[in-house]
């Protein structure tokens, strides 16, 4: 995770996707490789970070996060869109589009 506190890092005017996961997550491990990917296409256009949920379960329960994977995109510190589960690159890149 980048430096700072979470705050910090949510409460830019850049969107930041966070990827809720856990290390025993199956479908977690199959985001990593499509954060990646879109990282490539998005560029610093906006942050993309990850919160292991077993190390950080305040974050987790400050945002409800019942089930990993969960993505939160945070534009200002708050919240502007959320899915669980396997999201593909493409789609996510329209959500980061929506909210620059």
């Amino acid at each position: 995770m980048a430096k700072g506190s979470f705050a910090d890092l949510i409460g830019s005017e850049k969107p930041t996707v966070v990827d809720f996961s856990a290390e025993w997550c199956g479908p977690c491990k199959m985001m990593a490789p499509i954060l990646e990917d879109l990282k490539s296409k998005i560029g610093d256009t906006a942050r993309i970070i990850k919160i292991d949920i077993d190390k950080n379960p305040q974050a987790a329960a400050a945002y409800h996060v019942q089930s990993v994977p969960t993505l939160i995109v945070f534009k200002n510190g708050n919240p502007v869109w959320r899915q669980s589960g396997v999201v593909p690159t493409e789609y996510l890149k329209r959500v980061i589009d929506q909210h620059l």
